[in-house]
């Protein structure tokens, strides 16, 4: 008999296990887990030049008489006026934006006319702009690929992600 109940008393304790003693509070608790990445050193930020373009053609350039004051108080033009009374009196009648071009070119280049809507340093200065695009391109491509590769999961690879270089190209 005793054998029966300490058999029952055993069978009840397993059975129940901790029950008897109530139940136990969890407790849950969440934290940001902090990834560590090595920064990559960020590409030097772009430095472009502004080029100057020129419009040239045969039209006739505006020459408006001089703002004059009015008995009210308010600036206006005149519908005529005398040649030395225009915005630039040294402009001869007809003078066209071809002519100003010519002219332009002939002080920024030492007498001689290079007919190509721009400077030449101008131009340089759009190859310069170019070139620096590219690096600059081709050097946030090389940070994108670098925390591709960091953030995938281990064992898998960046697939379809390439960084052309001068090498490759």
């Amino acid at each position: 008999m005793i054998a029966r109940t300490l058999l029952a008393l055993t069978a009840l304790i397993t059975i129940s296990g901790c029950s008897i003693l109530g139940p136990k509070e969890v407790e849950i608790v969440t934290k940001p887990v902090q990834i560590e990445i090595i920064q990559p050193t960020m590409p030097r930020e772009i430095n472009l030049e502004v080029p100057t373009w020129y419009v040239v053609s045969e039209a006739v350039i505006a020459n408006p008489c001089i703002k004059r004051l009015q008995d009210d108080g308010s600036m206006k033009r005149p519908k005529s006026c005398h040649p030395e009374d225009r915005e630039n009196p040294e402009w001869p009648e007809g003078y066209t934006y071809l002519d100003r071009f010519l002219d332009d070119m002939k002080k920024i280049n030492g007498g001689d006319i290079v007919f190509v809507a721009t400077t030449i340093k101008d131009y340089e200065k759009m190859s310069a702009n170019v070139q620096e695009l590219r690096r600059y391109i081709r050097e946030l491509g090389e940070v994108i690929v670098y925390y591709r590769n960091v953030t995938l999961p281990d064992g898998e690879e960046a697939v379809g992600i390439a960084i052309e270089t001068e090498d490759n190209e």
